[in-house]
């Protein structure tokens, strides 16, 4: 299955709106450093898939996407 198709399986999917947390990290991980690398993968995949499509629906969800990464980021910043 090439990633094209896989996104499009993923994109069939229904959004539940609900939040996926990963595995537990290992001991001593700092947590909200690993949710800001999680939410700007995300918004880097939201963002590929809105070149690719050009659609209003992608792009709103680049735009949410991107918004949770920049929060995590300003919550980094608001730590140190």
């Amino acid at each position: 299955m090439s990633a094209r198709q896989l996104q499009d399986v993923l994109d069939a999917i229904a959004d539940t709106g609900e939040i996926v947390i990963r595995p537990q990290a290992r001991h001593g991980a700092d947590e909200l450093l690993l949710a800001w690398r999680s939410a700007r993968a995300e918004a880097n995949a939201a963002l590929d898939h809105w070149r690719a499509v050009r659609t209003g629906e992608a792009f709103a969800a680049f735009r949410a996407a991107d918004d949770r990464a920049d929060a995590a980021q300003d919550a980094l910043a608001a730590r140190r």
